[in-house]
């Protein structure tokens, strides 16, 4: 049997006034600031330069005032919102009543922010409160002065910005979620990884107790030796507890990286250069350096426009591994980071390192990874 019409809007509506707020919403910025001068310096203009105002004073009090409130539309969006339209409700009430004609001021369209506010940085139920005074209020405010006609066309005017908070608060919400699941996939690849990490190091610990027990003279050497393989798995299962997964296969590491010198097909040429102390390396620094050098490469070959090199080098320091990467393609103005570095810099995060990518002076990118050894 068919469901409900009424029950799908219902099941709707509940879901949407139990969205919760966005997280950690911007505190006001200078450009809020700027903004609100911006308002109140055109109100005043409007005011001074418009001979057909009526009470200029009480149009520039009950239009323009309440944009003072601006920079905490994020942070309180019912709050400003309630102020802004009743204060201009309240003074066209009190010019109509007064003169018979309303405040009329033009400078009050920043009223159209906040229905933008309400859906972007509001919940679910502030959005539906805010909006229970937006429509009300714009209602009687436009019907002193206007027809019908005009209301409808007011209403339609004021939903153009919900919907497009709305809109933005769904594309920056999907991009989270997709983030997270890249992180995920991240931490699930770090496990696999664990897994190689812990059985090199659980293999070492039984080779040399069952050498101790064959031969009990290097039985304290072998005791030396369990310890200090014990130490660097404890130190690399705190590195990764949690991320724990099946699926286990062996991992590449910085021998590896000379591989993809040769994997890149008709694009631009990669050159790989290994130097510095790169032996001994714990597994997972290795299989990090691979990992991050491996996706640095595939986005320079995928996204550096008429690139024809790309440089690689990896350097083994006294107490780091630094890893370089460098194209020469077209300089391009950054963008939001992609979810390939996302995850490069959640795995160098978690090794307790750092990743740094952005546009060169000339020409072309630049990933530069530094890990403890």
């Amino acid at each position: 049997m068919a469901r409900p019409a009424a029950a799908d809007y219902g099941e709707a509506m509940r879901s949407f006034l139990a969205e919760p707020r966005p997280s950690n919403p911007p505190a006001p910025l200078w450009r809020d600031y700027v903004l609100v001068a911006v308002v109140v310096v055109a109100g005043l203009l409007e005011v001074l330069l418009r001979d057909d105002l009526v009470w200029p004073a009480v149009a520039l009090v009950a239009g323009v005032g309440p944009a003072i409130l601006l920079p905490w539309r994020r942070t309180r969006p019912v709050l400003v919102t309630a102020v802004a339209f009743g204060s201009i409700l309240l003074g066209d009430a009190a010019a109509v009543v007064g003169t018979g004609e309303p405040l009329m001021l033009f400078s009050v369209v920043y009223v159209l922010l906040l229905p933008y506010a309400l859906f972007r940085w509001g919940s679910g139920v502030e959005a539906v409160v805010g909006m229970a005074i937006v429509v009300p209020a714009h209602a009687l405010s436009t019907a002193l002065s206007g027809s019908i006609g005009d209301v409808a066309a007011g209403l339609l005017f004021l939903a153009f910005p919900a919907a497009l908070g709305a809109s933005v608060r769904y594309r920056v919400s999907s991009r989270q979620r997709e983030t997270e699941q890249i992180r995920l996939r991240e931490r699930e690849q770090l496990a696999r990884e664990l897994h190689d990490t812990v059985a090199h190091h659980a293999s070492a610990i039984v080779i040399r107790a069952q050498a101790g027990r064959a031969q009990p003279a290097t039985a304290v050497e072998a005791l030396e030796v369990i310890e200090e393989e014990a130490s660097r798995t404890l130190a690399e299962l705190r590195a990764l507890v949690g991320a724990l997964r099946p699926d286990l296969a062996p991992q590449c590491g910085v021998a590896d990286i000379e591989r993809l010198a040769h994997s890149n097909g008709a694009g631009p040429r990669v050159d790989v250069h290994l130097n510095g102390h790169l032996d001994g390396l714990r597994p997972l620094v290795g299989a990090a350096i691979y990992r991050i050098a491996q996706e640095s490469i595939t986005n320079a070959i995928r996204h550096a426009r008429h690139a024809t090199r790309v440089d690689v080098r990896v350097s083994g320091e006294p107490d780091c591994v630094r890893l370089t990467v460098r194209d020469d393609g077209d300089a391009a103005a950054p963008g939001a980071p992609g979810y390939g570095l996302v995850g490069m810099t959640e795995r160098a995060e978690m090794l307790g390192g750092t990743l740094d990518a952005r546009a060169n002076a000339g020409s072309g990118w630049t990933v530069t990874a530094l890990l403890p050894r």
